[in-house]
């Protein structure tokens, strides 16, 4: 017993501190109620409160930066203020993704309701936040912000993927998004879709390993397509619970058709 505690005890002298779960979800939240009114029930009643909020975003961020200050190839100061000034631009992606829901979905009544309600919006925000993040090469907090999604949507979506703008996630659990998949414009995804690798050897590891998505796909539920060097055709339809492995041309119609029987009780 003595031995086993020991060897845990090194474990931990040698850890490496990650960033605070708690401090994680205080500034996503406070993010995402800052870019968007609905989103929670923060009111600002004054501009100089909103601006304090923001400030204080600000600093939430340098925190969690500070707990991995050795990992930082930079300084968490330029970190922060690279974030912080390509946050206009991420927003107005983020308005673009809100308005694709809202105009793909019939059940949806404004943008309003996509930001407060919808999951596919949650995950796609956090994934944005996350992927300049992962571009600024910090380690860590972009994977355990896409956790936080992935925990309360069922949306699996890394922050190494790149995604185009206007993406619409419907219903969305189950789905994953693997890291070095590309995903391009107006694409439409429903739950429980797989953009996956064919083979998980570590080997592969910087390699493309997940597929290419070109413009105006759409992929309905339950299909799984895998491998890095399969490109789905700008305007193409992928039908429910296909499996693909190789490439499809554009605007092509994918779909798989099982034999149904029905048969009466007697």
């Amino acid at each position: 017993m003595n031995s086993f505690i020991d060897e845990l005890y090194n474990q931990h002298k040698k850890k490496t501190i990650l960033p605070s779960p708690l401090l994680v979800n205080n500034f996503i939240d406070s993010l995402l109620s800052i870019l968007f009114p609905t989103y929670s029930n923060k009111l600002f009643v004054g501009k100089e409160l909103l601006e304090a909020e923001y400030e204080k975003n600000k600093g939430q961020l340098k925190i969690l930066l500070l707990q991995q200050q050795s990992l930082l190839e930079r300084d968490t100061e330029e970190i922060v203020t690279d974030f912080f000034d390509q946050l206009p631009e991420i927003y107005q992606l983020l308005l673009l993704d809100a308005d694709a829901i809202e105009a793909g979905d019939p059940a949806a009544t404004n943008r309003d309701e996509v930001i407060r309600s919808y999951p596919g919006f949650y995950a796609i925000s956090i994934y944005r936040i996350a992927n300049y993040l992962h571009k600024l090469k910090v380690p860590f907090l972009p994977r355990i912000l896409t956790e936080v999604a992935h925990s309360k949507t069922g949306i699996d979506i890394h922050p190494g993927a790149e995604i185009g703008k206007s993406f619409f996630i419907d219903h969305g659990t189950g789905i994953v998004i693997g890291e070095t998949s590309v995903i391009g414009t107006f694409v439409k995804i429903y739950q429980g879709v797989t953009l996956g690798a064919l083979s998980v050897k570590k080997e592969m590891a910087e390699t493309k390993r997940h597929p290419t998505i070109e413009d105006g796909v759409v992929i309905y539920a339950g299909a799984t397509i895998l491998g890095g060097r399969t490109v789905i055709g700008k305007n193409s339809t992928i039908g429910g619970n296909v499996w693909i492995t190789e490439s499809v041309e554009p605007n092509s119609l994918v779909y798989h058709k099982p034999e149904l029987r029905i048969e009466q009780n007697r």
